[in-house]
């Protein structure tokens, strides 16, 4: 909940004297059924949900019966096939995006390492079901269970297959004043992928294709859509090593042909970006290209350096280097574009100095497309940003944290600094303060003041402050939220 107050400095104002996003889950579980709703009240929604969350009522109800591995669930699901290529349907409150299905959907496994699953069912969009029909079935067969020298190897190794179809009907809409779209009214998607682990390795490739889906998205265009996945991975208890490559193109996949924004997808697209959790780093985070379609790679190497050793010290130390690189795509398919979207390079140590002090050293060098990215005027942003966060633990039950961030730009709003402390006194309170300082341009202070309090299953958090305008991201998907000033209110209650 937040109490809002109007704000000359930052251009937050008061609608209403109090806003609040309500949900509350309830689920009943027993062995051979399991049923569940949620009601939610959004009659004054916070900012940056205005538009489409405006309301009360029950969105998600279902029910489903289990009979030894089988299920058959009626009413409202999530679901995901691979990387969600194809199909993802997933709840993220903070994003405000809850495209479940309400339909039918079954999920068999006729023998060890066979899951076959089917679906249908009407998108969710906001308070009502308007989309086309979703239909999708999907395969995943683990070789391993069947074949033995397989398993006495220690080889796993996954085949899946997935299909989706859209059915839209036919509408109105014209290239120009004389000349119409013709639209499909069934759009299809199939995707296939194969996951291979042995010992510290680990290989997954997957590929979807998409038939012609002209939306508002991709200007009506009858192209069709693709998308391609290489990840490889090295894992052991010294040494992490991870390598990725991701193309798409004209790969986003709407159950409304019209819709904008985070309504209405039918799939997800990772961003193959490090999702960061500091402040500063996530001033300019970066959202999937569905549309034009990019090119991502991704490498990260880790590695601890064990206790006792020369640079390990007494206690041991973790590095962490991560390179992060979008650009667009040419025609040639496998030949990248020259304009870079996003880039990312960052180092990480941690290391604990004391048996009561451990320190966390960042250093992010970052360049960033707003033109792109945002869809409006900025151009290229390069910025540098430090990041130190320690915490000191000065009884079992009480330890603080603090954290001081600088980042430097010649571009946009030029400098941040950002400094927090938090106190925690377990198992109840915690206390924090942080202040997000633009000392670059507009001078202006986002401070925050928040007390929070546990006991058993209940969580209560108040605090005041204000909160700067921008984008709000998670795995590659954005919402915009305007800057708010004023007191918040949380509860959480699980039972």
């Amino acid at each position: 909940m937040l109490v809002p107050e109007n704000d000359k400095e930052t251009g937050a104002t008061k609608d209403g004297d109090f806003l609040t996003n309500t949900y509350v889950d309830l689920r009943l579980q027993s062995k051979h059924v399991d049923a569940g709703t949620r009601l939610e009240y959004l009659e004054h929604p916070l900012p940056g949900f205005e538009n489409d969350f405006d309301g009360l009522g029950v969105p998600n109800f279902w029910v489903k019966g289990k009979l030894g591995k089988q299920e058959l669930t009626l009413g409202t699901f999530y679901e995901q096939f691979g990387a969600g290529f194809i199909l993802r349907s997933y709840e993220e409150r903070a994003l405000g995006i809850d495209n479940s299905l309400l339909g039918a959907h079954l999920v068999l496994r006729p023998a060890d390492g066979i899951t076959l699953k089917a679906l249908s069912g009407k998108q969710r969009h906001y308070w009502s079901w308007e989309g086309g029909l979703v239909t999708g079935a999907d395969a995943e067969v683990s070789l391993d269970e069947w074949i033995k020298p397989l398993r006495e190897n220690s080889m796993q190794i996954s085949l899946g297959a997935s299909w989706v179809n859209k059915y839209e009907k036919d509408e109105d809409i014209f290239a120009d004043p004389t000349h119409r779209y013709n639209l499909p009214k069934y759009v299809n998607a199939w995707d296939a992928r194969l996951n291979m682990s042995k010992g510290p390795w680990g290989f997954l490739l997957e590929y979807a294709h998409k038939s012609q889906d002209p939306s508002f998205d991709n200007g009506y265009s009858y192209a069709d859509g693709s998308a391609a996945m290489l990840s490889g991975s090295y894992s052991t208890r010294s040494l992490t090593v991870l390598l990725q490559a991701k193309r798409s193109e004209n790969m986003s996949f709407r159950s409304q042909r019209n819709r904008m924004g985070t309504a209405a997808f039918i799939n997800h697209l990772p961003a193959f970006t490090l999702d960061h959790t500091y402040a500063l780093p996530t001033l300019y985070p970066y959202a999937t290209q569905l549309p034009t379609g990019e090119w991502a790679y991704q490498a990260e190497v880790g590695y601890n350096f064990k206790r006792k050793s020369k640079i390990g010290g007494q206690y041991g130390m973790n590095v962490k280097l991560n390179f992060s690189l979008v650009r667009a795509i040419q025609d040639a398919w496998l030949k990248p574009g020259r304009e870079t979207y996003y880039q990312d390079l960052n180092l990480q140590v941690s290391r604990r100095l004391s048996s009561n002090f451990k320190l966390n050293l960042m250093y992010m060098n970052q360049m960033y497309n707003k033109t792109v990215v945002e869809g409006e005027e900025g151009g290229i942003i390069h910025s540098n940003i430090f990041v130190a966060d320690g915490m000191y633990q000065f009884s079992p039950s009480t330890r603080l944290r603090a954290e001081l961030q600088y980042l430097t730009t010649r571009q946009d709003e030029h400098d941040w600094a950002f400094g927090l402390l938090e106190l925690s006194l377990a198992p109840h309170w915690m206390f924090t303060v942080s202040d997000q300082w633009n000392c670059g341009q507009s001078d202006i202070h986002y401070y925050q003041g928040l007390v929070t309090y546990n006991v058993g299953s209940h969580r209560i958090q108040a605090g005041y402050g204000r909160t700067q305008a921008g984008l709000n991201c998670s795995g590659g998907v954005c919402r915009y939220i305007p800057a708010t000033r004023g007191f918040t209110l949380s509860y959480n209650y699980n039972f």
